[in-house]
């Protein structure tokens, strides 16, 4: 076994756990359908979420190119798989009784937990493209800054949601665009 198979298997644990829990409440909504008021744009969020999960997975595949790695970086993805995980597990309400959910309304609210996480995971991108597999320093500051005020627009102007989940979802396809 390889040190990138060891250490990545943390992380796959993680980014499993994320895909599962974002999954597991698209199932629970489905059953309460009844008493879930659905609306487009917390679907595109919670698709820019699970998008980013995958993507996550799919780009430490690059890094099985590193022969020697240090605690520092391990702990980088390692955080960087958690902000996922905290995206994936505030970006759907959970239904809990027998209230209507309106997922507009969550998505401004408590939802905004779900941002601040991506904007966390945001952070960690400059890293991993500059250190981990040497990418030039301006792309891999300006993307993620992209991203970065996204997350900051939607949490400090939460009515504004449903427009920005549209254009955090052009921006997330071409991020996938570029890093797959």
């Amino acid at each position: 076994m390889t040190q990138h198979e060891y250490l990545f298997v943390a992380l796959s644990i993680i980014l499993g756990l994320a895909i599962t829990r974002l999954l597991h409440t698209v199932g629970m909504l489905i059953r309460a359908h009844r008493e879930v008021s659905f609306h487009w744009s917390s679907a595109l969020w919670a698709f820019c979420v699970m998008s980013y999960t995958l993507q996550f997975w799919w780009v430490g595949w690059g890094l099985r190119e590193i022969d020697n790695w240090r605690f520092a970086d391990f702990a980088v993805l390692v955080a960087g798989s958690i902000f996922v995980y905290g995206a994936s597990e505030m970006a759907l309400p959970v239904p809990e009784s027998q209230q209507d959910l309106d997922l507009l309304r969550h998505s401004q609210n408590l939802g905004r937990l779900s941002a601040l996480s991506m904007l966390l995971y945001f952070t960690i991108g400059p890293y991993v493209n500059i250190t981990l597999f040497g990418g030039p320093v301006l792309p891999a500051l300006i993307l993620p800054s992209l991203g970065i005020l996204l997350m900051i627009w939607i949490i400090a102007f939460p009515r504004s949601f449903k427009w920005v989940a549209l254009i955090f979802t052009l921006y997330t396809a071409g991020i996938l665009a570029i890093t797959t």
